[in-house]
């Protein structure tokens, strides 16, 4: 029998609960366990007026961030309507039904001031991290480093070869004062090919193999064990900055969460003689690097790695057996000893035409960092190095998430500061999402 829904009198009271209409598997309701926002108002206190008009709540506001950024909602304007038309939204936004939704203008006035004055966006990643060593998912025995390029707000079609001279843009503003930084402004002493005039701390560069655009770079320290972010820096779009941030996040995990790896795993770019030696001699870290060399030669003679070192002697001994000698004087700004060979030696030698056919005498050059990158090498033939190499796909794999599912291709704020903001975001909803995935989800809800 066909049935017929009744049209008759309202009913005069309903009974309607969010918590029965938003579903036992929901990732929200996983999420939920993780999110602690109960200190946020304390933080926050100092950068309140004691009187005037009640604000909006923040924990409201950053709730809707962490909505936007795990599910992929880029536009903030959007994110809430979103808001006020899905239950789930407004269950864990603790709205109920009637709650109102803040203006998407309200987002914006608080990140350029109190959140970023409070580096609350900061302490909120960190935050999860602090629950992911709380649940057991941070082993703490290796880690692994990486960047990956994101695409600046800012059209590649109106760079400029010089730096605008018009401050008013708070990007521009913000640019200038990190001109110091070796992470933006003092990564390179290469002047760009092109400067954007919004976001000029943006870099111009092609290396993701396509066009060249102005492009940001966020940078992932992560644990092997479970791929945990343990922390994320915003960099300009050069090597250098990579292997800077890398050195901030180790310490910054270090003094932070008192995570001290016995490994790092990471590509050849991190592999230059001055980071080996600092991983090594500064940090005891294993280097699971591979190591940035090009001293092998093309033209037929003797490349570098022909020429035997004697650490107990201080001298390196060449094909043909004969000693030769440094004076001990680093040049290079102190990173380089070359070693000598006599010329009375390289005169009489069989092996001249193969060593040094066109000078009188062979040079070779050793870095003071040559001890670390033996030791990078010789961890090259281990078992340990291998499962680190394959383990290390798991921060590949963290950037390919954050630009496919978290649609994270492209920043929407600009400058430095909002770089910084964006990636601490991603970097938190990702692991809220780990946790969600790995511990199981909460209890089902009764009938």
């Amino acid at each position: 029998m066909m049935g017929e829904r009744t049209v008759g009198q309202e009913a005069l009271f309903y009974e309607f609960s969010l918590e029965r209409h938003v579903p036992a598997d929901h990732l929200l309701r996983s999420i939920d366990r993780f999110v602690d926002l109960s200190s946020i108002r304390e933080e926050l206190r100092p950068f309140y007026s004691e009187t005037g008009r009640p604000s909006i709540d923040p924990e409201l506001m950053i709730r809707m961030l962490i909505i936007g950024y795990t599910h992929g909602i880029r536009s903030e304007r959007r994110l809430c309507e979103e808001v006020h038309l899905n239950l789930a939204y407004r269950w864990f936004c603790r709205l109920g039904l009637d709650g109102a939704v803040p203006d998407h203008s309200t987002f914006s006035k608080n990140r350029h001031g109190r959140f970023r004055d409070s580096d609350l966006l900061r302490r909120l990643f960190e935050a999860t991290v602090e629950r992911c060593l709380a649940e057991g998912l941070i082993g703490g025995e290796g880690f692994a480093v990486d960047g990956s390029l994101i695409r600046a707000d800012a059209n590649r079609q109106r760079g400029h070869t010089e730096l605008p001279s018009d401050a008013s843009s708070r990007a521009v503003r913000e640019y200038l004062d990190l001109l110091d930084d070796a992470a933006f402004g003092g990564a390179s002493p290469v002047a760009p090919k092109a400067i954007s005039p919004v976001d000029p701390a943006a870099r111009w560069t092609a290396a993701h193999g396509g066009q060249a655009q102005f492009c940001y770079e966020t940078n992932y320290l992560i644990d092997l064990e479970h791929g945990v972010i343990v922390d994320v820096e915003a960099t300009t779009a050069v090597r250098q900055a990579e292997v800077t941030a890398a050195k901030r996040m180790i310490e910054r995990a270090q003094n932070r969460f008192g995570l001290w790896p016995q490994r790092l795993a990471a590509d050849t770019g991190y592999g230059s003689a001055e980071m080996l030696g600092w991983l090594v001699h500064e940090k005891s870290i294993e280097p699971h690097v591979p190591v940035f060399d090009r001293s092998a030669r093309t033209d037929g003679t003797f490349s570098r790695d022909e020429f035997r070192y004697d650490a107990k002697r201080d001298i390196v001994r060449c094909p043909g057996g004969k000693p030769m000698h440094t004076s001990g004087t680093p040049v290079n700004g102190g990173t380089t000893l070359y070693y000598r060979a006599s010329k009375h030696d390289c005169s009489g030698c069989a092996l001249k035409p193969r060593c040094c056919p066109k000078e009188p005498q062979r040079r070779i050059p050793r870095s003071i960092h040559e001890g670390a990158r033996d030791l990078a090498r010789d961890l090259s033939k281990t078992d340990a190095w291998l499962i680190s190499r394959r383990e290390r796909k798991k921060v590949e794999m963290l950037f390919a998430h954050l630009k496919r599912i978290l649609k994270l291709d492209r920043l929407r704020l600009r400058g430095p500061c909002g770089a910084r903001d964006e990636f601490h975001l991603a970097a938190a909803a990702q692991n809220l999402r780990k946790m969600a995935k790995l511990i199981g989800g909460p209890k089902p809800i009764p009938a």
